[in-house]
């Protein structure tokens, strides 16, 4: 005989409410690496300007640089692989068994550091917009 079970509404939205660090973790990790893979693709096209010549690659890397929206990006960018690297550290030390017992601690430490990386990187990414 099967048993039926009571999910409640599916547009529950509250429920991000509960979460604990390590739920946070997991979303972040995977928003980030589909980031990144998207990111790749953008990459690639830009990259694939080489091939019609040096002048229109010059001229594309010139263009996009001057946008203050593009370096706003890269600095989204540099956030995104931050934190999917050390995240991705911290699921490193967890699987070898180190620091099972602080593993909220940890998602929040790469969090800050992500925010301080990224908070001191801004200088240099605006920089040849103004």
């Amino acid at each position: 005989m099967s048993q039926s079970y009571n999910r409640g509404l599916i547009e529950d939205f509250g429920r991000w409410r509960e979460f604990s660090a390590g739920m946070w973790a997991w979303i972040f990790h995977k928003f980030t690496g589909w980031v990144l893979v998207g990111y790749l693709f953008t990459h690639i096209a830009v990259l694939s300007t080489a091939l019609s010549g040096d002048a229109a690659y010059t001229t594309t890397i010139q263009a996009l640089e001057s946008l203050l929206v593009v370096r706003l990006l890269e600095v989204g960018l540099l956030a995104v692989a931050v934190f999917h690297i050390l995240n991705g550290l911290r699921l490193l030390m967890v699987d070898l068994g180190i620091g099972l017992e602080a593993q909220d601690k940890s998602f929040y430490a790469s969090l800050v550091l992500t925010g301080a990386i990224v908070v001191a990187s801004v200088p240099t990414f605006v920089a040849g917009v103004f």
